[in-house]
């Protein structure tokens, strides 16, 4: 992550993230209300220190079913206490959810529902993030908040994307040029999408160094906030101006996939660039029908507070819209480092 450029000037500002996993807290927020009744029994579980397939796995296991059948909205760091839901066929009588309870889960609670939990169902996440031994000028990470908190950060896909030293990109490289075997379905969207989040970081990235990540600029392709609805820009003039500062725009970059890409003029020339230097990316993508999406470049942050225990260790609060990586709002703030055994 360190290749892509930053929206401000690094802080000589460092801590330890993540030295257990109650340090990093992740809470789901869904964007609908079970039923109360159905064939479907959704479960709010807290996981800790396990993968949100793996924790499928157990209460698959748990209720006899394939893990298939399993449903979640999204995937939750490893690392971290997770709070998120599941959903299950059940048809019979349920099992004792109780026996499922251990240190890696624990279930918060159960609805009924008449379908299963979809991919992409929620509507954010919210964070509470301790960093401990905080060192450094501390009333300038005060002041850096606060302007992350009045103008957002750039919206990079996290590391996790993209695999534990690199490792999926390494993989996409080889599926996308045939030169790998099948994959199973969950590890060949794994991989498909680390390419596709590798370029938008890079595209992003120019558009950081270039300072026109959180505004619009001519043959842009604008997002209305809180949704994926876009509209292209021919011309910016003070109305559109105005809706990005006030939140309700977002400019955009390219999920690489089949499709025309739908930018314009200087824009365009910058995300073509990018994608001549995968070109072989790009045109795996394509073939493998994945449609062509826009994703954001600017993230805002809901609800941004923190707290200084007194002791060096300081607490972040914030919410971010589904698909923000928390790890690129710390990386604005710091540098802030993880136990080497992680």
């Amino acid at each position: 992550m360190s290749r892509f450029a930053r929206a401000y000037e690094p802080l000589p500002v460092s801590g330890t993230i993540r030295q257990r996993p109650e340090d990093f807290a992740v809470a789901e927020i869904l964007n609908m209300r079970c039923a109360g009744a159905g064939g479907h029994v959704w479960l709010q579980v807290q996981k800790r220190g396990i993968t949100t397939p793996d924790a499928a796995r157990l209460i698959a296991a748990h209720a006899g079913i394939s893990c298939r059948d399993v449903g979640y909205s999204g995937l939750k760091d490893r690392h971290a206490l997770a709070t998120q839901w599941f959903s299950l066929p059940i048809t019979g009588p349920e099992p004792d959810w109780d026996g499922l309870n251990s240190d890696l889960v624990r279930i918060c609670q159960r609805r009924r529902h008449h379908r299963k939990l979809r991919r992409g169902t929620h509507r954010g996440n919210r964070f509470r993030i301790v960093i401990r031994d905080l060192q450094g000028p501390l009333e300038a990470l005060w002041t850096r908040l606060t302007r992350i908190r009045e103008r957002g950060v750039p919206n990079y896909f996290g590391p996790q994307r993209f695999g534990r030293h690199g490792n999926n990109l390494q993989r996409a490289e080889a599926l996308l040029t045939s030169r790998s075997g099948e994959h199973r379905r969950f590890q060949r969207g794994l991989y498909l999408s680390a390419a596709r989040s590798w370029i938008f970081n890079e595209v992003l990235s120019v558009r950081v160094a270039s300072n026109s990540w959180d505004c619009l600029r001519p043959g842009d392709v604008a997002m209305l906030d809180g949704s994926h609805s876009v509209f292209p820009v021919a011309e910016v003039d003070d109305k559109l101006c105005e809706r990005v500062a006030d939140g309700d725009l977002h400019p955009t970059g390219p999920l690489a996939g089949r499709g025309a890409n739908p930018s314009q003029l200087g824009v365009r020339s910058i995300e073509d660039a990018v994608e001549r230097r995968y070109a072989g990316w790009c045109a795996g993508l394509a073939q493998t029908g994945v449609r062509q999406q826009r994703r954001a470049l600017r993230m805002r942050l809901a609800g941004l507070s923190w707290d200084n225990a007194g002791r060096g260790d300081w607490t972040l609060n914030f919410t971010l819209c589904r698909g923000g990586f928390a790890t690129s709002v710390l990386r604005e703030c710091g540098r802030f480092v993880t136990p080497i055994s992680q």
